[in-house]
């Protein structure tokens, strides 16, 4: 049967944006058939699933070695199905190691569909020689931070800057004000939320560790209480049990009513910028991980975490890979509890940061671009 467009997010932030873009897609045009590979949310939504995204997801240069065949073999797949469907647009969402390739085999395959990236690559970070592989082998960029299109030539590729999809999700989150019975949290309770990553391996990597930093000031601070966010039910048995777990459903709840947080490296961080929640950001890398990242791919960049790339300055304190230790920790979550001055200034900067992104709707902004290059 054929369709009109086919959505590709092949990880857990490609689902979230990836269900966010289809409301919004299904908003301008009730009518539109979409086909793709999609997580849990993507296809709640209603679009039909041609592969679950869990089979894509991995983590870390060695777990895409060893996932090599399977990738293959579901690129394949993917790409025979669009070569014979033949939708009007392939949007692809992030995961751009895959998706890249997708678009330039489609292209040799002589598909007439738009192609359509959806989240820049991070060319900035590494890998800008992509830049003219993507001028030529897409067809149009949605970039969802504000310095990106400036990296493109926009003769060769349409490049929009659509917004960043935090800002409206944000704005559009109906708090709820009693979460605190829930969990039996008093009002004038001071907390230090720990987010310690949506994947198994991300949290099995960082989470003790902050668990034992967190202990060590809830020690210095007895009234502190320490929160923790579960990202997914199935991630329940990897944390603490004695624990305050808080369900994925009051994360904001959370972040808003934190003191301070620590939190593993990702799209959470950028999260609790926007609440503006001083935090300690952590990533614990393998060794062999460092190795490729450094010496092989040569990523050495001034800042890591996204609100300190977003505002070239450090927003957050960033503990990565060696930097990642008890001590270090300790010290930049004491600096906040202690220095009113370290708070006050981390909290002006995530405001400006926040005024820097702007007010735009990136899904809404991005489906009224898809559909106006569709024919």
């Amino acid at each position: 049967m054929s369709y009109d467009l086919f959505i590709f997010a092949g990880e857990v932030s490609g689902d979230l944006h990836g269900e966010k873009l289809l409301k919004a897609l299904y908003e301008l045009n009730p009518d539109l058939k979409i086909k793709g590979v999609g997580g849990a949310k993507m296809r709640a939504v209603g679009m039909e699933c041609f592969l679950p995204m869990e089979e894509f997801e991995v983590m870390g240069f060695t777990d895409v070695l060893s996932s090599l065949p399977k990738l293959f073999r579901h690129f394949r797949a993917i790409k025979r199905e669009i070569l014979t469907a033949q939708p009007r647009a392939v949007i692809s969402i992030d995961y751009p190691g895959f998706n890249l390739r997708l678009a330039r085999a489609l292209l040799k395959g002589g598909s007439k569909a738009q192609r359509i990236h959806y989240i820049c690559p991070t060319v900035w970070a590494w890998g800008r020689g992509r830049i003219p592989k993507m001028e030529r082998s897409l067809d149009k960029l949605l970039t969802i931070l504000p310095f990106e299109a400036d990296l493109f030539s926009q003769k060769k590729l349409e490049v929009s800057y659509v917004g960043h999809p935090l800002i409206s999700r944000i704005k559009a989150h109906e708090y709820d004000r009693s979460w605190r019975e829930e969990y039996k949290i008093s009002d004038s309770q001071q907390i230090l939320s720990i987010f310690p990553g949506s994947r198994e391996k991300e949290i099995l990597r960082n989470f003790p560790l902050q668990l034992r930093v967190a202990k060590k000031l809830q020690k210095s601070y007895p009234d502190l209480l320490i929160a923790i966010s579960c990202s997914e039910k199935k991630f329940l048995p990897l944390l603490d049990k004695e624990m305050l777990i808080i369900d994925s459903r009051h994360s904001y709840e959370l972040m808003r009513a934190s003191h301070m947080a620590l939190a593993t490296s990702g799209t959470v961080t950028l999260e609790l910028a926007l609440h503006q929640i001083p935090t300690v950001v952590t990533f614990a890398i393998r060794p062999i991980d460092r190795f490729i990242a450094q010496t092989l791919l040569r990523i050495n960049l001034p800042h890591y975490a996204l609100p300190n790339i977003i505002g070239a300055r450090e927003i957050f304190p960033e503990l990565f890979g060696p930097h990642f230790t008890e001590k270090n920790l300790y010290v930049k979550g004491m600096e906040f509890m202690r220095s009113e001055y370290k708070r006050a200034s981390c909290i002006e900067s995530c405001h400006t940061l926040k005024k820097l992104l702007g007010e735009k709707d990136a899904s809404l902004e991005s489906a009224r671009a898809i559909l106006a290059s569709i024919p």
